[in-house]
């Protein structure tokens, strides 16, 4: 089982010089109690208490034992905290040397009393000047609007950045399994890796698929604790039909060989040319398409931590690992087909795949069953936000929107009915983008966070909100 690392940000209070620092301690206090709670659970936050008086930054003398600090701890984001006008100069200097996500918020001041006097220190008005600052300097950074740290508002807004900041972490350096070639017959989901390893630092590993059907014969001779285990588990949770009992059990042994054989490489997300895989895994006979399939292993696969795209997408693979960062790993992605619209809702297209979703995702009272290595389950309700990366011509492309589950007639496989806003111009961004018909969903609302971190990497946000292209 894979798990996400914990994301660090490093936190910089700051005050202006020459101003003191200790009588903005409780103000300091308040607002990390704000937001300490908000994704607790994901977050390890790195302060600069034993690097400067008080923790708050107000000279630009001591920014370089910040940055040398969270250099050493490697955080992946920071958050500058304006106590009151702030230093922008400090700031600045930590912001441009990390070169991480980096987020720009104070706290509303107080009204002037009756007599007209200001008690703060102007904390916005210090904002605008440190961001111009930030700006000239070519920093990025993300900016909750001046509101109480209590609020609603920001609470959301804190929630995006630290989305955000996950998906940044997650893109760069990543390495993807590249499980045998692409099927002869999808020239839709070839992909330039070099683009992807010059630009992001991601690499492709190719992984041979017979030796994970090697690595399966080993686990099924071994029969271990954690396979007898898993064996158990999937005949408990699915209804196999007529599949006979040691065809599920190589399927159990081949998505654990799946799991090492990424873990081995260094990797927890890839592709699969799925299709025609089943021989070589050793799930059956005669090559093609007769046999078992891997489909519901891929399924498995995504609830054990490591997402993989069917048909050998790399660029596939890379939009679930973004999905999975947005969603701070909390919940397992699925790989759709865009498929045919809803028969009778104008607004709502059938995410479908012949059986590679999660069974975390599973519609509650839906049974679960497996035919010839293919799951066939409804999931759940919910809202839906979906994803797909693309390129072109050296431009890059993240196009996010949101939606929600909704009935619809039965249909084989694993799927979902998505229903959104205006599908037509959906349909539209899908036809005239560098995109294929694959995508990838998550249960929640995350665009914000998609637009921001696309922002950060250089990549054009695609909005199926704002009219793109026109259709006839």
């Amino acid at each position: 089982m894979y798990k996400m690392p914990k994301i660090k940000i490093g936190l910089v209070p700051t005050v202006r010089w020459p101003f003191g620092t200790e009588a903005r301690l409780p103000q300091k206090k308040r607002y990390f109690e704000a937001f300490c709670g908000i994704d607790a659970d994901v977050i390890e936050y790195v302060d600069i208490d034993d690097v400067v008086e008080n923790g708050i930054l107000n000279s630009p003398a001591k920014a370089e034992a910040v940055i040398d600090k969270f250099i050493k701890e490697r955080v992946d984001g920071i958050f500058l905290e304006f106590l009151d006008f702030g230093n922008e100069e400090s700031v600045a200097m930590v912001a441009s040397a990390l070169k991480v996500p980096t987020l720009v918020w104070g706290a509303r001041d107080p009204a002037p009393t009756p007599e007209g006097a200001r008690t703060s220190a102007d904390i916005q008005c210090g904002i605008f000047a440190a961001t111009k600052v930030l700006s000239s300097l070519g920093v990025k950074f993300s900016y909750i609007y001046n509101v109480e740290p209590e609020s609603e508002a920001f609470k959301t807004g804190y929630d995006q950045f630290i989305r955000t900041v996950s998906i940044v972490k997650a893109v760069k350096g990543l390495r993807i399994a590249k499980f045998g070639s692409r099927p002869s017959s999808f020239l839709s989901v070839t992909a330039d890796e070099a683009d992807l390893s010059t630009k992001y630092g991601i690499i492709t590993v190719p992984i041979d698929p017979y030796s994970v059907s090697a690595i399966a014969d080993k686990i099924m001779e071994e029969d271990g604790e954690e396979y007898k285990a898993y064996k158990a588990d999937l005949l408990k949770r699915f209804n196999w039909g007529e599949t006979k009992e040691e065809l599920i059990a190589r399927h159990a042994a081949i998505t654990l060989a799946f799991e090492k054989a990424m873990d081995d490489n260094g990797c927890h997300v890839g592709c699969l040319e799925c299709w025609p895989v089943g021989q070589t895994l050793g799930l059956g006979a005669g090559g093609g398409m007769r046999g078992d399939r891997a489909c519901m292993n891929l399924g498995e696969l995504m609830d054990r931590g490591y997402p993989m795209a069917c048909e050998t997408d790399v660029y596939g693979a890379l939009t679930m690992e973004i999905m999975r960062a947005a969603n701070l790993d909390q919940e397992s992605v699925f790989f759709a087909d865009l498929t045919i619209r809803h028969p009778s809702n104008d607004n709502a297209e059938l995410l479908w795949h012949c059986g590679p979703f999660p069974y975390s995702l599973k519609k509650e009272g839906c049974e679960a069953g497996v035919k010839a290595g293919l799951s066939q389950f409804e999931l759940k309700d919910g809202d839906i936000t979906v994803c797909r990366y693309g390129a072109l011509n050296g431009k890059n492309y993240l196009f996010g929107g949101e939606g929600k589950a909704v009935e619809g007639p039965f249909t084989t496989g694993t799927y979902v009915y998505f229903e959104v806003s205006d599908w037509k111009r959906w349909e539209e961004h899908f036809m005239f983008g560098p995109y294929i018909h694959h995508c990838a969903g998550i249960y929640g609302n995350v665009k914000p966070a998609l637009r921001e971190a696309a922002r950060y990497l250089g990549m054009e946000f695609d909005d199926p909100e704002i009219q793109g292209t026109y259709s006839l």
